[in-house]
Parts: structure tokens; sequence; C-alpha cells
């Protein structure tokens, strides 16, 4: 399943499933990317992780000294990399979210959005504490997953999506409860508060956890360890 958006899901394809979005849907993606930019400043180093073809990237570049976004598939970066020329301070790189070649305390914001927990299918722990490490302390990494209350519109979404054959055929015997899962292989979850708090329990962070838009759950962590000197890049 790691290599679904790798393989099967990725660049025009990908976008294609953005594209075809019902209104309550682009409201949601919209509701996300605008609390996400609350955060950003005009000298912060920006990384996404799952940045995909760019959809969230291009407005984190036009409000951020650096945005960087990494993902695994490379003709989703591709696509991305056509679509950002225009931004000098963007960068995108093939790379795992779980193994980032970036030194500790590097970013002032990592973003990790639309249910990147769920959807890179990586251990969601491992996950966590890599974005924290990259993270500057007091800086933010922000996690989002889907909302309980946005279930049927998320739902219908993906039936849209399936009937499209974008992704595969709805499983209605194994989808239900802020789970879908595709004959294909596809598998989606939703990551609750609990999950959330039982995954950075134990981190040297603060941890905010609170709805957006009665659609996205936001998890915003600040790590509260001692500020190393600034690096560059390896």
């Amino acid at each position: 399943m790691g290599d679904y958006y790798r393989e099967t899901l990725s660049a025009e394809r990908l976008k294609r499933c953005y594209d075809i979005a019902p209104p309550r849907v682009k409201q949601y993606l919209q509701a996300e990317l605008d609390h996400v930019l609350t955060f950003i400043r005009p000298e912060d180093k920006v990384l996404e992780l799952g940045c995909g073809y760019g959809r969230v990237l291009g407005p984190l570049a036009r409000k951020a000294r650096l945005a960087v976004g990494i993902d695994t598939s490379r003709a989703s970066l591709n696509l991305g990399r056509k679509t950002l020329q225009q931004f000098s301070n963007c960068l995108l790189l093939e790379m795992s979210a779980v193994q980032l070649r970036f030194p500790d305390r590097f970013f002032d914001r990592v973003v990790c959005i639309q249910n990147g927990i769920s959807a890179f299918h990586v251990n969601q722990q491992d996950l966590i504490r890599e974005a924290v490490r990259v993270t500057r302390t007091q800086g933010t990494a922000l996690f989002s997953s889907y909302s309980d209350r946005f279930w049927d519109v998320r739902l219908e979404w993906f039936r849209l999506q399936s009937e499209l054959g974008l992704v595969g055929e709805l499983d209605p015997d194994r989808t239900g409860n802020g789970v879908i899962v595709c004959r294909d292989g596809f598998t989606g979850t939703a990551v609750r508060p609990d999950r959330f708090r039982s995954l950075t329990a134990g981190l040297d962070v603060r941890t905010r956890i609170h709805e957006v838009d009665q659609s996205s759950l936001f998890c915003e962590i600040t790590p509260t360890r001692q500020p190393a000197p600034s690096q560059e890049p390896k």
C-alpha cells in the first residue's frame, strides 16, 4: 500500500482527484490551507511532507522564505516542478517522510495535511518523531486528519473518484467508521484525538488538537527543548 501514491495515484491522476472534488470538499481543502497559512511568516523555512504535485506548496512558497516539498512519487514531483517553476524559493525533493535528509531543527514549520499521516502508510510514531526532529524549538509541526463529522462528505468524494476510475471500486463490507477500503488495495483511515495524543506522548513537545471547518482534525505540535545552533542542509 505504501506504493499506491507512487505507482497508481500520482501526478495527473492525483490532480484529477482534487479537480473533481465537490464544493464541500473544496471548502475543506481551502480551510485546511488557510489554517496552515496563519502559522507561516515571511522569514520561515517550511517543509511539506507528501507534497504531491505541489497543490499546497505554491501557497506556502508565496508566504515563506523557503518552501521545501518532499514526496516518494517522482511523477508527482516532476509535475510539481513544472507548475511551480515561477517560485525561486521552492524546492521539491524525492524523499521518505520517515527518513528526512535534513539536520535537526532546520525548519520553522513542518506541514503534513490532507490526512497524510494515514495516506503515507508508514509508522505514524516514526513520522511524527522525524517531523519533530527537524522542527526548531518553538516552531510548529502541523498534522491533519479527517473529522468524524466529515465522514459522509469524504465517503461521497471517494465514491466519485472510484466511479471515474481514479481509485478502485469501494468495498462496502470493509468501508465504514472512518475507514475507506477499495478492492484494488487502497485503504484510508482517520486519526482521532486519542490516537494523536498517544503518538505525541513522551516527546518533548506541547500538543494542541482541535477541529477546523467541521472537516479537519488538526494536531499542532510545538517542540519545547533547548534550541540548537543553526545548520545548513546536508
